[in-house]
C-alpha cells in the first residue's frame, strides 16, 4: 500500500477528528468514555491546525489517520522544552492499522523536526496501554524518559502518561 503523508486540509478535519476520537474510544483510552472532556479536544482538528501542523496519512482517497506535530514548543505542546518538537494525538483508523500508516506519520514528524532550525529532540506522551505505538517509537529510536512522566489530571492519581524522546 502506498501511503502519502501530507498536511490535513480543512475538508478532512471532521473526518480526522472522528478517526482520532474513535481510536481513543475503541481502544479504551478515555477514562470517562463518551463523557470524557478530552474527546472534544480529539475532535477539534481545526483548533489544532491553527496552532500546530496536523498531518494525515492517505491511501489514494482514503484517510487512514493523522498526527499533530508541534514544532519547538508551540502552544499545543504539553511537555516540549525549548528546542524540542512534540508529537501529539497520533491515531490510525481501526481498519487501517498494521499497514504502516502510524509509523509513516511518526517518521514524517521526525523529518519535520530535523528540518526545524534549532530543534534537537522530539518528545511525546503516551498511555501505558498504547503498546503498538510504543513499538513504533522504540523501533524508530525513541527512548523512555521516565523522569518526564506526568499526570494531565493531578486530581486523579491513576493517569500517568509515559514519555519518550528521540535525540536528533
Amino acid at each position: 500500500m502506498d501511503i502519502l503523508i501530507r498536511r490535513a486540509i480543512p475538508t478532512e478535519y471532521d473526518d480526522l477528528g472522528e478517526i482520532t476520537a474513535q481510536a481513543y474510544l475503541q481502544d479504551g483510552l478515555l477514562d470517562f468514555g463518551e463523557s470524557d472532556e478530552y474527546l472534544g479536544e480529539l475532535r477539534a482538528v481545526a483548533k489544532r491546525a491553527a496552532a500546530a501542523d496536523v498531518l494525515v496519512a492517505v491511501d489514494g482517497v482514503h484517510l487512514l489517520g493523522g498526527v499533530t506535530f508541534v514544532p519547538s514548543g508551540g502552544p499545543m505542546a504539553d511537555i516540549a522544552q525549548p528546542g524540542e518538537a512534540e508529537i501529539r494525538m497520533l491515531a490510525v483508523a481501526r481498519d487501517a492499522r498494521g499497514k504502516g500508516a502510524g509509523e509513516a506519520l511518526v517518521r514524517a514528524c521526525v523529518d519535520r523536526a530535523r528540518a526545524t532550525a534549532g530543534c534537537t529532540a522530539v518528545v511525546l506522551s503516551t498511555q501505558r496501554t498504547m503498546r503498538a505505538a510504543h513499538r513504533i517509537y522504540e523501533r524508530l529510536g525513541f527512548t523512555r524518559t521516565p523522569e518526564r512522566d506526568w499526570n494531565p489530571l493531578p486530581e486523579l492519581d491513576d493517569i500517568t502518561l509515559l514519555t519518550y524522546e528521540l535525540t536528533l
